[in-house]
């Protein structure tokens, strides 16, 4: 047997683990088949440990033979030659994937096994556990995406997975209407990523990774692009990378987000949700060499998101908020690293970063427990020293910067305004000219029993939203 021919067996095994997970949760549910709560915690460990296996394998095999690029193909499953188009389902083991692929096995396995016992006796519980596995299957065709189509296929899977999470307590409003709003940054940011995806098929004929950003390993490939397609392509792709990651001004979901359990706001928008965004940069980077303009908006929109996110999280009120803007501020400096050609260090930097943030908000419960215990030891509130920044910024100033740290910046106030309110106006608009048309062809006016209205739930929820 050669290498080759192991390398394809263990990529196999890395993809294939999780999607068994989800095949094997997807099938009991849809017989209406609980398993046991030991079994399932079984189930989702051996999915977890076979795929890491087998990625540090991988590892070594590329250690000790020095490569540094292993593609993977496993068929063209659409061919078109007319319109010359292809789909192939391709992975690629690189520099970028492998670390990335560890690192959501470790999380993922640290997460679940957390879950296992934070969950029990959870009545949604199976729930749980399935939008989990599908999280870790779409993390890992993410990672390992060797074309367009299948990393925009993974990146999917983790938007459906997240948002889904986010409403996981379903019985209350909030974390339904914030799971929406989730869904509907996630809906933008895809849309940018498939105008994206459609343009480089338009300018290179394929989606695959080797004809966009050519045949050398990362980072060192050179997209067939020209400055300004880069542009263009780039500046899509930054769009959906500021809406998965929460750079400005998308960055109001993450705090949103924390009405899901725990253990999911500690794997998803703590430490690899997150940062599928500034993964995505790091992957078309050699389309972003080809702009200094974008590299100069990513580098803006980075610091932007840093500043803003560090002045928010200094003044909430709960501590996963907190953590999330904290997390936002380290995806800024990171997408700022990556602007300024810093790919090595954003990548260590999301590693490092990302195996932090976890074990702060799976520990976050039991801070609090035993901040609450030190305080009612000493039997007042833990004093804090007045910085720098308190003794020398005037008053005034601090108070300004205090309301708009308040506001997240107003972010979303400005949303609701110049985003939702024209789109909701626009399609108010082609309501009114539909009705005036088919009044029109009718041969009169239709009669104001037979209009669909929108019911007073309907208005008081687009209210909430505005």
């Amino acid at each position: 047997m050669d290498y080759n021919t192991i390398f394809t067996v263990l990529g196999i095994c890395v993809v294939a683990a999780p999607a068994v997970l989800v095949a094997a949760m997807g099938l009991m549910a849809l017989l209406d088949r609980s398993p046991s709560e030991a079994a399932m915690g079984q189930l989702t460990q051996a999915a977890v440990v076979t795929g890491l296996l087998a990625a540090m394998a991988i590892l070594g095999l590329m250690l000790l033979l020095d490569t540094r690029h292993v593609p993977i193909e496993l068929g063209n499953w659409v061919i078109i030659p007319e319109q010359h188009f292809h789909f192939k389902l391709k992975f690629v083991f690189d520099r970028l994937s492998v670390p990335f692929v560890i690192l959501s096995y470790l999380l993922c396995g640290t997460v679940g096994a957390f879950s296992h016992v934070y969950l029990l006796r959870e009545p949604g519980r199976m729930r749980f556990f399935l939008l989990y596995a599908l999280f870790l299957l779409g993390m890992i065709v993410t990672s390992l995406s060797g074309t367009i189509e299948t990393l925009f296929f993974g990146w999917e899977l983790v938007g459906l997975s997240s948002a889904l999470l986010v409403a996981f307590f379903q019985d209350r409003a909030a974390p339904a209407r914030n799971g929406q709003w989730v869904w509907t940054v996630y809906r933008v940011a895809d849309a940018a990523f498939l105008v994206a995806a459609l343009t480089m098929h338009h300018l290179t004929g394929g989606g695959e990774f080797d004809k966009l950003m050519g045949a050398g390993p990362w980072p060192e490939g050179q997209a067939a692009l020209t400055p300004n397609q880069a542009l263009f392509v780039g500046a899509l792709l930054l769009v959906a990378a500021a809406g998965k990651s929460g750079l400005v001004p998308f960055t109001g979901w993450l705090p949103r987000a924390m009405e899901g359990p725990t253990p999911s706001s500690a794997i998803f928008y703590g430490a690899l949700s997150v940062h599928l965004g500034a993964f995505l940069l790091l992957r078309v980077s050699p389309i972003l060499k080809l702009s200094p303009l974008l590299c100069a908006a990513i580098v803006t929109l980075g610091l932007l998101t840093a500043i803003l996110a560090a002045m928010a999280a200094r003044v909430q009120s709960d501590v996963k908020s907190a953590l999330a803007f904290s997390s936002a501020t380290q995806v800024g400096i990171i997408v700022a690293e990556i602007g300024l050609g810093l790919y090595y260090i954003a990548l260590a930097h999301i590693l490092g970063h990302a195996c932090l943030r976890t074990l702060q908000l799976l520990r976050a419960p039991t801070l609090l427990r035993d901040y609450a215990t030190l305080e009612n030891a000493i039997g007042a509130r833990l004093s804090h020293p007045s910085r720098l920044w308190e003794r020398s910024v005037p008053a005034g100033l601090r108070l300004w910067l205090y309301r708009l740290a308040l506001e997240r910046g107003y972010l979303d106030a400005w949303l609701a305004d110049y985003g939702v309110r024209p789109v909701v106006r626009v399609f108010q608009w082609c309501d009114r000219m539909e009705r005036k048309w088919t009044d029109f062809l009718s041969g009169g006016q239709s009669r104001e029993s037979d209009r669909v209205q929108p019911s007073p739930e309907t208005l008081e929820r687009l209210e909430k939203l505005l």
